[in-house]
């Protein structure tokens, strides 16, 4: 049973005001994403080796910003259906829910910056099993607080569960190392605009 930490949990005001539980999601995982340059994570991407039915990197960004609108509206509805609450168990559940949200939250703004920055993806992988575990129980208990807002973390922990496959098939197929993908120059028999070793070569028009 978690209990609710004020040190660690985001102030109550940004959970109660929509259009800041909304964008704060959205703004911290935007800020990330670029501090991690998009051309880049996607040139990585495309050079390592991929489990079956991965989607196009162009899919994460659009993805990525409707799961943290829903994220934040979910943490918008629980607060104030639950701190609203004469019961004073709801209050608690309310409470208990807001440092999970705040703790997944981290756990989620660090993933890219493990796997991609770092090139770590055993421990981007045990952080995104960590997230997925942690979003699971947020979910049952802001399903019990508003059955809205638990519905509407659900895409969200479906996608993590995908999202956990994928680091976990990249990270074996890669031999958990990503860091000897890039080069410092193009590799031999590369373009000049590539340095990754396992990048596809363009195809040749007939």
């Amino acid at each position: 049973m978690t209990s609710y930490i004020p040190s660690i949990t985001l102030p109550g005001q940004v959970f109660a005001t929509p259009a800041a539980s909304i964008l704060l999601p959205v703004a911290l995982g935007t800020a990330v994403g670029f501090s991690i340059r998009p051309t880049n994570t996607q040139d990585t991407y495309l050079a390592l080796k991929q489990p079956p039915y991965r989607p196009p990197p162009q899919l994460f960004g659009p993805m990525w910003t409707a799961l943290y609108g829903l994220m934040g509206y979910s943490a918008y509805r629980a607060w104030t259906t639950g701190m609203s609450s004469l019961n004073p168990q709801t209050v608690e559940l309310t409470k208990q829910g807001a440092t999970l949200y705040t703790i997944q939250l981290g756990l989620n703004l660090l993933w890219m910056p493990l796997f991609f920055g770092l090139k770590r993806p055993i421990e981007a992988t045990a952080d995104i099993v960590l997230l997925t575990g942690v979003t699971g129980y947020l979910t049952y208990i802001w399903g019990k607080v508003d059955i809205v807002a638990g519905w509407a973390l659900a895409p969200y922990l479906g996608w993590l569960g995908f999202a956990t496959y994928l680091s976990a098939g990249v990270g074996h197929l890669n031999d958990w190392n990503l860091a000897d993908k890039e080069r410092d120059s193009p590799p031999s028999g590369k373009s000049a605009e590539t340095k990754y070793v396992d990048e596809a070569p363009e195809k040749k028009s007939l």
